[in-house]
């Protein structure tokens, strides 16, 4: 989500000041010649282009021969908390046989309570909900991430997570993160700047690789709905207690569980009581 041009009006007060030389104590006076010459006008930056992101080739080439020495979901380069004393509240979609569903009713409610929110979108999830989409990637309140396209667990070495093959090489994980990535990019606009893989695990092999495409990978601190399993009430305890700074992963493709009404419960008194809430990007 967070002057840098010069104030051309000033420079042209402080220009004009000096074309009159100083008279006595230093003040300018009105009769006094000068030879002050207004300043050259400066030229227009040049605009700013963003990074051109490595071609498959490239990545591949980086990561041939890395063997991983770490698994799991708490690597150096995953986030799982934020500055600022805030609340990350993100909100996953995993699509596929990780449910299609969107609770309409948790979204209801973040925009009632104009809570910001990061959502991650499967590919799977995109295809099945466009008109949802379209509105989720509109609305400024939401900041969308990649959910992997067709939500594995990155892995550079085919390790899986809760019974879900991860990515078998360094090639499947680059379609992992670019497959989704291009899709959301035409729907936004503009490449997602977050990426969370299917069960949010990795290897530091996979982290780096998404890096290398541009995108900043998502962990968590705090669990909030148990992957929607929790009720109501476990959900409204646990984001009730979690600590400033975590960055909270619940879901909305389950509106059958009790992720909505949870929230529903637990936002009203966190907001009462000053907390803050920010997407990843601020």
């Amino acid at each position: 989500m967070v002057g840098r041009r010069t104030v051309l009006a000033a420079a042209l007060g402080l220009a004009a000041a000096a074309c009159a030389a100083p008279g006595p104590e230093g003040r300018p006076g009105p009769d006094t010649p000068s030879t002050a010459q207004s300043p050259s006008p400066s030229p227009s930056p040049s605009p700013v282009r963003p990074p051109v992101p490595p071609t498959r080739e490239q990545v591949l080439a980086r990561c041939a021969g890395q063997v991983p020495q770490q698994w799991g979901t708490d690597l150096p380069g995953v986030a799982a908390t934020v500055p600022g004393g805030a609340l990350a509240l993100t909100f996953d979609a995993c699509g596929g046989p990780g449910g299609n569903g969107y609770d309409a009713a948790l979204i209801g409610t973040l925009r009632r309570l104009r809570v910001p929110a990061t959502l991650f979108l499967n590919a799977r999830w995109v295809d099945a909900n466009p008109g949802p989409a379209a509105e989720l990637a509109a609305d400024p309140l939401f900041e969308l991430g990649n959910h992997g396209t067709a939500h594995r667990p990155l892995s550079v070495t085919g390790r899986s997570a809760y019974g879900i093959t991860g990515t078998g090489d360094p090639a499947a994980a680059y379609e992992e993160v670019a497959g989704n990535r291009a899709k959301l990019a035409a729907l936004l606009g503009r490449a997602p700047g977050w990426f969370r893989a299917g069960t949010a695990h990795y290897d530091e092999v996979a982290v780096a690789l998404v890096g290398q495409l541009g995108e900043q990978v998502a962990g968590f601190a705090v669990n909030g709905d148990g992957g929607a399993t929790f009720t109501p009430a476990q959900v409204a305890r646990t984001v009730a207690a979690a600590p400033p700074g975590s960055i909270v992963i619940s879901h909305f493709n389950h509106p059958e569980a009790g992720t909505a009404e949870g929230y529903a419960q637990a936002l009203p008194g966190l907001l009462d009581a000053g907390q803050r809430f920010v997407r990843l990007s601020g």
